[in-house]
């Protein structure tokens, strides 16, 4: 990860533009070109640097609410259960920690 990327990654954390190009919009911003931009936004997926990369909604402003779950799973069972979390469309993500409950999501 270089500064360019900590500048994008800061900058995107209050927004990213709704209109045709938003990707070529942020790009010109930080003085990069659009698939400069999306090149670096696939590389910190790719080496874990980014987890996701796409929309927070706000559910509160839009009558809902927000919940974080954690289960206890066995380590051999982690990925079927897992597996099973993620197709729940109310789920936005889902994570391993180093805990008792071992298992989180929102």
């Amino acid at each position: 990860m270089d500064r360019m990327d900590l500048n994008f990654i800061n900058k995107l954390q209050y927004g990213f533009p709704i209109c045709a190009e938003p990707y070529k919009e942020v790009a010109q911003e930080l003085e990069l070109t659009e698939l400069q931009l999306i090149s670096r936004i696939d590389r910190l997926l790719d080496d874990k640097y980014l987890t996701r990369f796409g929309p927070m909604y706000h559910a509160e402003q839009m009558g809902g609410a927000l919940t974080l779950a954690a289960m206890a799973i066995p380590e051999s069972d982690f990925e079927r259960v897992t597996t099973l979390v993620n197709a729940l469309p109310e789920i936005a993500h889902n994570y391993q920690r180093n805990h008792k409950f071992n298992m989180w999501f929102v």
